[in-house]
């Protein structure tokens, strides 16, 4: 097992580099199977959701080329197989595998996927789509989906409800389906935007991603393609709210702030020194915050993925803050070890009261999940003495080399193995 330890209380001066989106990423690659020639992806972050969906494609027997920051997907000699769930159970993505091969052999099989527990996450509007699309869906015992089709056919799909997962799926699936497929409530996130943008350098043929409606014409070869993830907007927002915690400035840089537009119309509201460019974000703490209040809402509303850490800077605020989760319903696995490190926290239903300002203060504390363990850092960062992160595998999923990158702004940050 690996632990983190922080010392925290420092200053942070300088600049952090944001990566490529995790949340793209993880959708990019099983799509790369899509192409009967060979894809490159650049800008691909070293994380080890990327790890787990190469061990998927290598299990698949697809030739997988890596170098500094980019991968060459090449499934020439590829074959259908089962995806097990010693493959499938590492990560939420893997699910996306069910879509790129429905679509590109009319048959997926696979159980069903892991991920951070946040609360309840079924794929049924994937698997509606799918059957929409012309797929018979088998649920086996033990979780094993097979998904299959003699042919699969372009429908009008309602999403009942904005789903990122589903959107992109269903995408997945359709442009290899005869006739045309439109997809309505579609989610809007960039991440569905920058696989679309993939998919169509491929030669697909889609239009509207980014908007609710998105539609799909289906075609028979898809080929060779060069494309670049964009900035991951949630890493980028974790190391913002850092910034205003501790930056002394604290410059984010190789960003495209209008993805966290809806955090920064927050951090001004709370009175944080922001210097905001075009590709970048400087932050400077400030020694009074004006307690501010958020409730989530999926894309361009203010993201679930940084509600975690903002509530660390919601107990640097002086009066009563609120915080309303409406997407998952256990996204509030951070409060207690917060609570632990000396925040003044309650929560009823699913809104999370803070009072504040409160000194934060190291002690041992565990990463129940992704952002709650990048809500942890934000955390350990500001507390007086030290604190130990447990289960750091959660944050090592979607933060690339978070310990060189703060460590190179002045945190005294390492990872040991217990």
């Amino acid at each position: 097992m690996k632990i983190m330890e922080i010392e925290g209380g420092r200053d942070l001066s300088g600049t952090i580099r944001i990566s490529g989106a995790k949340n793209a990423t993880v959708a990019l690659i099983p799509a790369a199977i899509l192409t009967d020639e060979e894809a490159t992806i650049c800008n691909i972050p070293e994380i080890t959701d990327t790890e787990a969906l190469c061990d998927i494609l290598k299990a698949l027997k697809v030739d997988v080329k890596r170098a500094s920051e980019s991968i060459v997907i090449n499934p020439k000699n590829m074959v259908n197989t089962e995806i097990e769930e010693k493959f499938s159970k590492k990560l939420r993505a893997s699910y996306y595998f069910m879509g790129a091969l429905l679509g590109k052999y009319k048959k997926a099989e696979m159980y069903f996927p892991g991920g951070c527990s946040i609360g309840a996450r079924p794929i049924d509007l994937h698997l509606k789509g799918f059957e929409a699309l012309g797929a018979k869906v088998t649920c086996a015992e033990n979780n094993k989906y097979i998904v299959e089709a003699e042919e699969l056919k372009g429908a009008n799909i309602y999403l009942d409800i904005a789903s990122v997962g589903a959107t992109i799926n269903i995408m997945l699936a359709a442009v290899r389906a005869k006739g045309k497929t439109v997809i309505d409530n579609a989610a809007k996130e960039p991440e569905i935007v920058n696989v679309a943008t993939f998919l169509n350098n491929m030669g697909a043929k889609i239009t509207g991603a980014g908007t609710s409606t998105i539609k799909i014409q289906g075609v028979d070869h898809l080929g060779k393609c060069f494309h670049e993830v964009i900035p991951d907007r949630i890493e980028a927002g974790t190391y913002i709210i850092i910034g205003a915690l501790c930056g002394t400035p604290l410059k984010v840089d190789n960003i495209i702030p209008e993805h966290v537009d809806a955090l920064l119309s927050k951090l001004e509201e709370a009175g944080v020194d922001l210097e905001i460019g075009t590709d970048y974000v400087l932050v400077q703490k400030q020694d009074k915050y004006k307690a501010t209040s958020i409730k989530t809402a999926v894309y361009p509303g203010f993201a679930t993925d940084l509600q975690q850490p903002f509530t660390v800077l919601q107990t640097q605020m002086t009066g009563k803050s609120k915080t309303t989760e409406t997407i998952w319903e256990n996204r509030f696995m951070h409060i207690p070890y917060l609570k632990e490190l000396g925040a003044n926290i309650e929560i009823k239903n699913q809104t999370a009261t803070i009072i504040g300002p409160t000194k934060l203060k190291g002690c041992e504390v565990v990463a129940t999940d992704l952002r709650a363990g990048a809500a942890m850092v934000a955390a350990a960062l500001t507390a007086e003495g030290k604190t130990t992160i447990t289960n750091v595998e959660h944050i090592l999923r979607g933060y690339e080399s978070i310990v060189e990158k703060l460590t190179s702004v002045g945190a005294k940050i390492k990872i040991k193995e217990v």
